[in-house]
């Protein structure tokens, strides 16, 4: 096993890859977590600190008693929070898959479910920055018999809901993160799988410290300029996830769907690929390449025999994540080479397909 390579498919690509769903979820947790103390900050003052703040378990020394150096430290509170709940659920997840297997995978129907519902607490957190009426106030925070845990510890407190819901991400793992479980899956000990996972965390926390620490300074030293920006941004990722995971389960209201939803015709299929052997069948080829499945939209023939060829031409994002609902098939695709799935005789219709974000997607027609 080389950790090595694994450290370094975290900092390449994991931690890009990821950024999509986990990255939104991180900022939208710090802007809104930040203005809510701020808001609790101007409530009472008591020498020097706001019972709001103590409130919010977000209390800190007043800035300008404080150095440089304390203030970097609490300004990534939040985010060390959110990389340690993290850290802990993928290598907790690394050790029960090295050490017994597929019995703790989700399927992909979960997964997708769970990126629908990551998709609607960022726009939550999107129409709260924008003091959207009704949502001004929206804010995610421990119970508070919860934050009794770390009473009087404002740092623990400031990070004590950014690492519950880095503990949540697990439950919505990227395209390169099912690949790494998938060599976890074979490490062959608890182990070596705790390691595996453990390690790619740590190679994707770089991006996610800078998405975090950005997402603080532009709520608050540039908070009078781009408060507005960071609340559309926001709204846009969210916007963006949910459609990802609308385009997994295969949704008519995902936005790939909704031209034949609404009753538009839809982008002509493509039969380029496809060939017909003397024996009846019919066998098509399509290209897995970074960031695309092509052709997008291939033109089948039904009643016929038909064998799938997925052929991964330097594939080293979520395109290697197949999920094809229809057929069962959740498969991890390899970075080159061609993975052949049976899709039997085929009836009349469309059958769509896509990586387990949905942030990549094609459709058979079968007509």
């Amino acid at each position: 096993m080389n950790l090595m390579a694994i450290l370094l498919t975290g900092l390449l690509a994991g931690g890009v890859s990821c950024a999509a769903v986990q990255g939104g979820l991180l900022t939208g947790l710090v802007a809104r977590q930040h203005q809510a103390s701020a808001t609790a900050r101007g409530t009472v003052s008591v020498k020097g600190r706001s019972t709001g703040d103590r409130a919010a378990g977000l209390t800190l020394p007043d800035a300008p008693s404080r150095g440089a150096r304390n203030r970097l430290v609490d300004d990534l509170v939040p985010v060390g929070g959110f990389l340690a709940g993290k850290l802990v659920s993928h290598t907790i997840l690394g050790a029960m898959l090295g050490g017994i297997g597929t019995a703790v995978e989700l399927s992909a129907h979960s997964h997708a479910l769970a990126q629908v519902a990551a998709g609607i607490l960022i726009v939550l957190f999107g129409l709260a920055q924008l003091e959207v009426p009704g949502f001004k106030g929206f804010v995610i925070a421990p119970p508070a018999s919860w934050l009794r845990l770390v009473r009087g510890r404002a740092r623990s407190q400031a990070a004590f809901a950014p690492a519950l819901l880095g503990f949540a991400t697990v439950l919505i793992p990227c395209g390169v993160t099912l690949s790494v479980m998938a060599l976890a899956l074979t490490s062959g000990s608890w182990l070596n799988g705790a390691a595996t996972m453990a390690v790619f965390v740590i190679g994707t926390s770089p991006l996610f410290t800078l998405i975090g620490y950005a997402a603080l300074k532009a709520v608050t030293t540039w908070k009078d300029r781009l408060a507005v920006a960071t609340g559309i941004v926001l709204l846009a990722m969210g916007l963006y996830t949910l459609n990802g995971g609308l385009t997994a389960l295969g949704s008519p209201l995902a936005a790939k769907n909704l031209a034949v939803t609404l009753g538009f015709e839809q982008a002509p299929a493509d039969a380029s690929t496809v060939e017909s052997a003397p024996d009846g069948t019919q066998t098509v080829v399509i290209t897995v390449s970074s960031g695309y499945y092509s052709p997008s939209n291939a033109l089948l023939k039904a009643g016929v025999p038909t064998q799938l060829i997925f052929r991964s031409e330097d594939a080293r994002g979520c395109e290697r994540a197949l999920v094809i609902p229809a057929f069962d098939v959740e498969q991890i695709l390899p970075e080159n080479g061609d993975t052949v799935i049976d899709a039997g005789v085929l009836e009349p219709g469309t059958i769509e397909y896509s990586c387990s974000m949905g942030m990549v997607s094609g459709r058979l027609t079968v007509h």
